[in-house]
């Protein structure tokens, strides 16, 4: 429920108590849990399995068999539940003397030194995996992390999360407005971080996606340009379906990269978006498929798109034989 009337407050004390319970028991024992939730969840919605195996089909269709794809949608279902038991349990879980029980360092030695000079970083992951993990890890380890969040639709489970990551020091900055506290972040020599596959619309810049256009906000690419600070493009990827992640770096870009190219904003876009196209593409039912990465299309695209729109959407296995996204 949205807001903060009655029904809201309803959801969230059965969310409260839920966690609460599952807080008694071991983490692992509540990631099997989850993943038997995505039954319900997909009895209940069965539009975001449809919608994960058609976006699957444009992605990854020329590689994988269809009934492949369709175990893909139902993985990362449960991957987006797994990540909810996470976001409560692992805060309590991981700090700084347990950290090394739960997750592995990839390719990561150069971030830190970049992190421990203090002029700031912007960190970009995306919806994979653990994503919150990698904020938390840097918390903990005693950097000073902002991070860009989309409030909850719900107002009581919106402060419940906002407190518990500040409690674990993860500092956030509402989407909203973000762009007048950013630079002053930075400048503190603090890690910014952003989610980098959120749709921006029809005034997005348009990168490459899996081969499909993909708005994305340009704040990331000015922010960058504006205060020469590197972006760091990174994941979490869960290990066997258990607490155990790879917490890694799949690219840096820095400054005397762009400041060569014709088109900096752009090139920065593009580059970020490969880079999370690389780390999906090695472990694909851990992203969030059903997660509208592809609504807006440039209006030549629209134009095509729209002529589908009036048609009845097709069952599932014509969609997993189709190429072009659910968007």
């Amino acid at each position: 429920m949205k807001g903060s009337g009655p029904l809201a407050w309803l959801l969230y004390v059965a969310v409260r108590l839920l966690l609460a319970i599952m807080q008694v028991f071991p983490i692992n024992w509540n990631l099997r849990t989850a993943r038997l939730f995505t039954r319900i969840w997909i009895r209940l919605m069965p539009r975001h399995r449809d919608r994960a195996v058609a976006h699957l089909t444009a992605a990854l269709g020329n590689q994988y068999p269809s009934e492949r794809l369709r175990q893909i949608a139902i993985q990362c279902l449960e991957s987006a539940a797994m990540f909810t038991i996470e976001l409560v349990c692992l805060p309590r879980l991981v700090n700084a003397f347990t950290w090394t029980r739960y997750i592995n360092l990839v390719n990561f030695d150069e971030a830190i030194r970049l992190a421990v000079t203090g002029r700031g970083l912007i960190l970009v992951t995306a919806h994979y995996g653990s994503f919150e993990v990698i904020g938390h890890l840097l918390a903990t380890l005693g950097f000073d992390v902002v991070a860009i969040m989309r409030p909850v639709d719900n107002d009581y489970l919106n402060r419940y999360i906002v407190e518990a990551r500040r409690t674990h020091g993860l500092s956030l900055i509402n989407k909203k407005g973000a762009t007048a506290q950013a630079e002053d972040v930075l400048s503190r020599g603090a890690l910014l971080g952003f989610i980098g596959d959120q749709d921006a619309g029809r005034k997005g810049c348009f990168v490459d996606f899996f081969g499909q256009p993909a708005s994305t906000y340009k704040a990331i690419a000015l922010l960058a340009m504006t205060t020469r600070t590197p972006v760091v493009v990174g994941y979490v990827r869960r290990r066997n379906g258990t607490a155990q992640y790879d917490v890694g770096i799949e690219r840096i870009l820095r400054p005397e990269e762009w400041e060569q190219q014709a088109d900096p904003m752009q090139w920065i876009s593009q580059a970020y978006s490969a880079a999370i196209e690389s780390f999906v593409r090695a472990a694909p039912e851990q992203y969030w498929w059903m997660h509208r990465r592809w609504k807006s299309q440039p209006r030549r695209v629209a134009k095509v798109q729209a002529r589908r729109l009036d048609e009845p959407i097709p069952p599932v296995q014509t969609q997993v034989d189709q190429v072009r996204p659910a968007i």
